[in-house]
């Protein structure tokens, strides 16, 4: 029954993304038509355009057939760590571009209960196309792991930065939350619900523009029972209600730790904010109280993240911070008693006030209506929306070369490499076991690691490849115009060696 409910998953997912291809096929075409109607490209430069696209196209289904395995990669350095498996930099051997590749242990994901978390991150990031989502090229898998193939972002991550300037300027800090703002709908526009908003999540490409990444717990919005947002951590919060005494009036706050300044708070934060980042419990600061709560939550509980985002940006900590993160989970449930903005922080009555509306009740808080309500608030007056990422970006990070990994924290090998592994083709097919059963459907492939691989391949691939177009072209026209294949094949062959 399980392979029955397999094949029946797979044949879906393999006709639904076929005609989702034919599709995008079309769409890809009319716009490249459009711009050139309105541009003035000469006709002949035109003509030479659209043949460079259907070149393209017939690249794409070639690597659409392509069995793509981990052996298509060289794995290099290690840029991330997490309790279910890793991120490193990888090279593609054939083109030899860098990539970040994600793997995530399967035996993991199905003990913990993460299948439907997995496939959430996959669809996401196949769906959306967004300059401010980092982008997804490949995704597959092996029998022990999946992978995602995503680009690489040498710039670090947010947390890196704000640890290493304490504070940003209003201006910055307008610059990273209006991208991430963009960052923020596009998932709601396809009803996702991102569930994770943090610092360590906001990656800088090599520019300085921000992009949204890691999205191991997003959920669609439609989907019936949202999971807990922290069922894989290590400090059980399933009981936190009764810890919290959320339903008593004044809770009892006599062990909580009493800053004497903010500034005590703040060195406190970047003492302990890397091994909270890294650890097995992570940090709650971000958590709106409704997902604490468990009361029910939507895309609301987004913009509760990103105003605490701000809120650290322009003070230099998170708003409820404590030392440990159960008082925070209690400061955040009981947010009206601990949101204050310390007088040294100089914030504007317009930031105060867009923080304030973000850290609110659901039913008050800016952005519940959609983000259209967040842009047009007064601290937004300057920020031109549409040329947020073609103009320069706020900060730029120092990256030398295409394989820097400078501005990300430096992890140990623990194993060395594996051994070749089996790709996703036939002979494994064959083995299926109920861990490949689980996850039916999950290989993904770009269109964009097609423009990608173009430029960077030799002549002797690309002649290779027009080659193969001439056979297809062959074919097709012995197949129309019913002339003998055979005669056709030896004319191509004949051509092809002269």
């Amino acid at each position: 029954m399980e392979r029955v409910a397999a094949a029946k998953q797979f044949i879906e997912s393999h006709y639904k993304a076929q005609m989702k291809l034919i599709q995008e096929r079309k769409q890809r075409r009319s716009v490249l038509e459009r711009r050139l109607a309105s541009s003035d490209v000469p006709e002949e430069e035109q003509i030479n355009i659209i043949k460079d696209l259907e070149r393209k196209e017939t690249e794409y289904m070639r690597l659409k057939r392509h069995k793509i395995c981990v052996d298509d990669f060289e794995n290099l350095t290690i840029i991330g760590r997490g309790a279910f498996g890793e991120v490193r930099l990888c090279r593609e051997r054939l083109s030899g571009n860098i990539y970040a590749m994600k793997k995530l242990k399967k035996s993991e994901m199905l003990s913990r209960g993460q299948v439907e978390h997995v496939r959430a991150e996959r669809n996401l990031l196949a769906e959306v196309d967004s300059h401010f989502i980092v982008k997804l090229y490949y995704s597959f898998q092996d029998d022990e792991y999946l992978y995602l193939i995503m680009e690489y972002l040498p710039g670090g991550d947010m947390m890196t930065l704000l640890m290493r300037e304490e504070t940003l300027t209003e201006t910055v800090a307008k610059f990273y939350v209006a991208q991430s703002v963009l960052a923020v709908e596009s998932i709601h526009k396809h009803n996702y619900i991102h569930r994770d908003i943090k610092p360590d999540n906001l990656i800088l490409d090599i520019n300085g523009h921000m992009k949204l990444s890691d999205f191991g717990l997003c959920k669609p919005l439609d989907c019936s029972n949202l999971a807990a947002i922290n069922q894989h951590r290590a400090v059980n919060y399933e009981h936190l209600k009764e810890s919290m005494d959320v339903d008593e009036s004044c809770p009892n706050y006599e062990h909580v730790k009493h800053w004497k300044s903010s500034l005590e708070q703040l060195q406190h934060w970047q003492k302990n904010r890397r091994t909270l980042a890294f650890s097995t419990v992570g940090t709650p600061d971000y958590i709106a109280p409704e997902v604490l709560l468990k009361k029910g939550y939507g895309m609301e509980c987004d913009w509760w993240s990103l105003g605490a985002i701000m809120y650290e940006m322009l003070v230099g900590y998170p708003p409820f911070y404590s030392d440990d993160p159960i008082t925070t989970c209690r400061k955040i449930v009981h947010w009206k008693n601990h949101l204050k903005f310390p007088e040294e922080a100089r914030l504007t009555p317009e930031a105060k006030n867009l923080i304030s509306r973000l850290l609110s009740d659901v039913d008050h808080r800016l952005g519940t209506n959609g983000a259209a309500e967040i842009k047009a608030h007064p601290w937004f007056k300057d920020v031109e929306w549409d040329k947020l990422y073609e103009m320069e970006a706020a900060f730029k990070p120092e990256v030398n070369g295409e394989l820097d990994t400078q501005n990300f924290m430096k992890f140990d090998e623990v194993d060395p490499p594996k051994p070749t592994r089996t790709g996703s083709g036939m002979s494994r097919k064959l083995l299926l076991t109920p861990k490949d059963l689980s996850f039916v459907g999950y290989t993904y492939k770009n269109f964009d690691a097609i423009k990608a691989a173009r430029h960077s391949f030799g002549m002797r691939h690309f002649f290779y490849k027009e080659l193969l177009l001439g056979f297809d072209f062959l074919l097709l026209h012995a197949m129309l115009h019913q002339t003998n294949p055979l005669k056709m094949l030896l004319f191509f062959f004949y051509f092809a060696c002269i």
